[in-house]
C-alpha cells in the first residue's frame, strides 16, 4: 500500500464539505477491514513539529467515519467551517487498529494529506 495519497481542495467558509476514501491494497483489492480503524481527520495550521492543531474542529465539526467496512468518510461542518479562515490550512486523515483481537491492533495509516484552500463567505462571521 502506497500511503499517504494527497487531495488538496478548495473549502467554501461555512458550507459542508464531504469525502469519501477508499484505501486499496497493492493488487487493488480492499485494504483491510475498516470496521477496525478508528479514523482521524484533523486540520492544523503548518507543518512539522511546530503545529498548531484547530482544537476548535471538534469531532462533531470535522470528522471521518468509517462506512461499510470498505471506506472513510470525512465531513466538515458548517460550525466548524466557519471557524475556518482565508488563506488555507493543512491535514491528515489517519485510520488506527483498535480491535485488540486483530493482527494489527495499534497499526497506524495516514491515508491522505493535503491543503484546503479557504474562501470566504460574506455572510460568515
Amino acid at each position: 500500500m502506497a500511503f499517504p495519497g494527497t487531495y488538496n481542495f478548495n473549502y467554501y467558509a461555512g458550507d459542508t464539505f464531504e469525502f469519501f476514501v477508499y484505501p486499496k491494497n497493492s493488487t487493488g483489492g480492499v485494504f483491510d477491514d475498516l470496521s477496525q480503524y478508528e479514523p482521524l481527520f484533523v486540520v492544523t495550521t503548518s507543518r512539522g513539529a511546530s503545529a498548531s492543531v484547530i482544537d476548535s474542529l471538534d469531532i462533531t465539526e470535522a470528522s471521518a467515519s468509517v462506512q461499510s467496512g470498505d471506506h472513510v468518510s470525512c465531513t466538515i461542518k458548517p460550525v466548524g467551517g466557519r471557524k475556518l479562515t482565508a488563506p488555507s490550512y493543512f491535514y491528515d486523515l489517519q485510520i488506527e487498529n483498535t480491535s485488540a483481537s486483530s493482527s494489527s491492533f495499534g497499526k497506524v495509516y495516514t491515508l491522505l494529506t493535503g491543503t484546503i484552500t479557504v474562501t470566504q463567505d460574506a455572510k460568515v462571521t
